[in-house]
């Protein structure tokens, strides 16, 4: 049965019973192409990826907590199904690693950093298991390279690769035992790579004809030819290159990559976002058929309609959205083709706020569509709109304006219930949710202060808040990747609401900060609009849309 179905159901009066429930919510769009590992190590520096050659275990390495993360997935090579296993320190040996390498066969690993200059050894008495890894020896590479970033294998063993930001070249050396580093011989160099800027990592194809070097320099990874396979002197650069446009934006700081055995997918992870993501390539092997694969459904990038969202609003039969947001001071009206599915969105009309607020930070709709209400962090005030044609923003015309500076004066959440009798607000300076009665009910003009109550289970900063329609239930979000469902013991009175539950979403990045909530009429569907937390990288500006019960 399809969701649309499931919707239409729940709208003739068969709604599941788990609706407005967190217990129940999933994302069942289509599949996104990334994985957070920062719940692991609080989203600090990832520098180097690996998989098992079956595509069903996948390692990260944090170069900060100086630990190597182990992962099973449960679909090989699919990074969304992806599950935290164990993880093991280096940083007895390495104090800044940057690179790791795994014998094909699981059973020794390998770490390079900058701080000790050497490659290091571990065994792994069970193959791929990480708990039964223990250090062996260490090669210096200090000779030739005194920040080595990267680090490849022959895949037979008896070459060790090893390139740096010092030097930019790769360096190779000869094993006269197999996998041992202790018989590692210096044998040569490429010329200077200086030209596509320093190596952050290094990747061979597995017949050695081909080398991939990842830089931090403009977010590339490069190919180059050697055309005499495994030998460092004979490569040349090819002129393809592959430049990281995620749905973040750009991955400013890839630091790692690797490549599905087959060539038809490689995997980049990166400091700025403490993700994995992967990269399609229709033709294996060749860059020039590269590109990241974005959801067609549940999932709707903002970043070149408003790439500062700070409010959302669906229509209680799913059909219409709107988004308000910084960059345009305007609120954005959007028709779905399927009921909910963001994915399904068409743009239809804008309408500018600004002659009332410049930093609009919340849209709501009174249910029958006739009247908006704009909240603003500049005038810290609600601003109410009425429709002549419900649902129309461009038929809006101002009305009046309530001041709720005196109780927040940063105001990012509102909602409006009970018939229009009470009215809520949330932002990131009380950590509270404040209560007003309208005295005429949806006119927020005779709305006069009630009561505050302090959100005791969301982190600071609430941006975003809405109610189960019968007052009974609350919805909070804020600067991190959860809802916070609370209940009400008598409805609409927020002196009696108790914390219940959370919900992770995991869609979400390290770079991600929900901005604000809603649901449609039935509580079957949940759509969060995403910003960003910091400032330091290119911004996440999408709306996910969550299945409630279906």
């Amino acid at each position: 049965m399809s969701n649309a179905t499931k919707m239409m159901m729940a709208s003739a009066g068969t709604a599941d019973t788990g609706a407005w429930d967190l217990d129940n919510a999933a994302y069942n769009g289509s599949p996104w192409n990334w994985f957070y590992l920062g719940d692991q190590n609080g989203g600090t520096d990832f520098d180097s990826v690996v998989f098992k050659p079956d595509g069903t275990k996948m390692y990260a390495l944090g170069s900060q907590t100086r630990v190597v993360y182990e992962y099973d997935l449960n679909t090989a090579w699919v990074v969304t199904t992806a599950s935290y296993v164990q993880s093991f320190s280096v940083g007895t040996q390495e104090t800044n690693p940057q690179a790791m390498y795994f014998k094909p066969d699981g059973t020794k690993m390998y770490v390079v950093g900058t701080t000790a200059d050497a490659v290091f050894q571990y065994d792994l008495s069970t193959a791929w298991d990480l708990s039964t890894a223990s250090y062996v020896q260490s090669f210096s590479v200090s000779s030739q390279e005194t920040n080595p970033t990267s680090l490849s294998f022959k895949t037979d063993g008896t070459r060790m690769y090893v390139a740096g930001l010092t030097n930019n070249r790769l360096y190779m050396y000869n094993l006269s035992t197999a996998w041992d580093i202790s018989t590692a011989s210096y044998s040569g160099s490429s010329a200077s790579m200086s030209t596509t800027g320093t190596p952050s990592n290094i990747y061979f194809k597995d017949d050695g004809t081909k080398l991939y070097k990842l830089t931090i320099t403009g977010s590339r990874l490069y190919t180059y030819t050697l055309s005499t396979a495994w030998t460092v002197s004979s490569m040349s650069y090819d002129g393809l290159t592959y430049s990281f446009q995620m749905p973040n934006g750009t991955e400013k700081r890839p630091q790692g990559v690797y490549f599905k055995s087959d060539g038809t997918a490689f995997y980049i992870v990166g400091d700025d976002t403490a993700c994995v993501w992967k990269v399609d390539v229709s033709t294996a092997w060749d860059l020039s058929t590269a590109s990241f694969s974005f959801p067609t459904t549940d999932y709707f990038n903002l970043f070149s309609e408003e790439s500062s969202p700070t409010g959302l609003f669906l229509s209680p039969d799913g059909t219409r959205m709107y988004i308000t947001g910084t960059l345009g001071d305007a609120v954005r009206q959007y028709s779905l083709s399927t009921a909910g599915d963001v994915g399904s969105q068409s743009f239809v009309q804008s309408f500018s706020v600004s002659a009332q607020e410049t930093f609009p930070s919340s849209v709501f709709f009174k249910p029958d569509g006739t009247k908006m209400y704009v909240l603003g962090d500049t005038g810290d005030d609600v601003n109410q709109y009425n429709l002549s044609t419900a649902w129309d923003i461009s038929t809006a015309v101002y009305n009046s304006r309530r001041y709720v500076g005196s109780f927040e004066t940063a105001p990012k959440g509102l909602f409006i219930g009970n018939n229009g009798t009470k009215m809520y607000v949330v932002g990131t300076v009380g950590d509270d949710v404040n209560e007003f009665t309208l005295s005429t009910a949806w006119e927020v003009a005779t709305a006069s202060y009630t009561r505050v109550k302090t959100l005791s289970a969301t982190p600071a900063n609430p941006t975003g808040i809405f109610f189960k329609p019968d007052g009974t239930k609350m919805f909070v979000v804020g600067f991190t990747k959860n809802v916070y469902e609370y209940s009400l013991s008598t409805a609409w009175n927020v002196s009696t609401m108790t914390y219940s539950k959370s919900y992770t979403l995991e869609q979400l990045t390290a770079d991600n900060s929900l901005e604000d909530i809603t649901f449609n009429g039935d509580g079957t569907k949940m759509l969060v609009i995403t910003s960003n937390l910091t400032t330091s990288t290119s911004n996440t500006r999408a709306i996910y849309g969550y299945d409630i019960g279906l």
